[in-house]
């Protein structure tokens, strides 16, 4: 036998029967420990999850991972009407759920929701609330847009509703305002700026995707807020 064999057959050997290799990729780990917590038993990230509460596919694009690490940190203390638990999370566990999370922005999808035939043969105004849901406006403006989602040193702590859209934007300019972003204007200029924001969804929405999006906000009537706790967080 080939005097060098013996010893790669033992390296080969060795290496079978070692434990599998540590994760180094904090995104990898944040991703097992996403799927290990059974964090996909309400939340869906591409096509993989239970659509129960918000999806979670573009996270990283709507929000910051200074508020994803807040909200993990304790739900309750940003929006203490969430059904979300405290997971309690140790601190490096929370930071690799960070930064999996923060790189969420819309990679995990092979065919977006509402791109499907079915979602193409719907009206604009339900394509658009699919859309709606799928990237998540839904958990910062609530179902149906009635708002009453926490946001940080804003007028009234609240994120705004969006009911009355049509009373006060033609659909060029609700447009304009979805392309482009907004953001949130603090209601103290000593105080940190507020974590919630509108991002610009030019970036990853199409002109007619956006247009989905106006008619759907275009076509909601003024909500009352049931006070119950949500499921359309994070």
């Amino acid at each position: 036998m080939n005097r060098w064999l013996i010893p790669a057959l033992l390296l080969a050997l060795a290496a079978a029967c070692s434990p599998q290799s540590e994760i180094t990729d904090p995104a990898a780990r944040g991703e097992r420990d996403f799927n290990g917590l059974g964090c996909v038993k309400c939340h869906m990230i591409g096509d993989k999850g239970v659509d129960w509460g918000p999806n979670l596919t573009m996270l990283g694009f709507r929000k910051s991972p200074a508020w994803i690490d807040t909200w993990l940190k304790d739900p309750h203390a940003w929006n203490p009407k969430t059904v979300m638990p405290n997971f309690n999370l140790k601190d490096s566990t929370r930071a690799d759920l960070v930064a999996y999370l923060s790189a969420q922005k819309g990679q995990a999808w092979k065919v977006k929701p509402w791109e499907t035939p079915e979602a193409a043969a719907l009206p604009a105004a339900e394509r658009g609330k699919l859309i709606f849901n799928s990237v998540g406006c839904v958990s910062c403006h609530a179902k149906d847009g009635y708002g009453g989602y926490p946001n940080n040193n804003v007028a009234g702590g609240l994120v705004l509703a969006l009911t009355k859209v049509n009373e006060g934007y033609t659909k060029p300019e609700a447009h304009q305002v979805i392309k482009g972003g907004r953001l949130s204007i603090p209601s103290d200029s000593t105080k940190p700026a507020p974590m919630l924001q509108m991002p610009k969804w030019g970036d990853k929405l199409s002109e007619k995707e956006i247009d989905d999006l106006v008619e759907y906000v275009f076509s909601l009537g003024p909500k009352v807020a049931a006070g119950k706790p949500s499921k359309d967080d994070f």
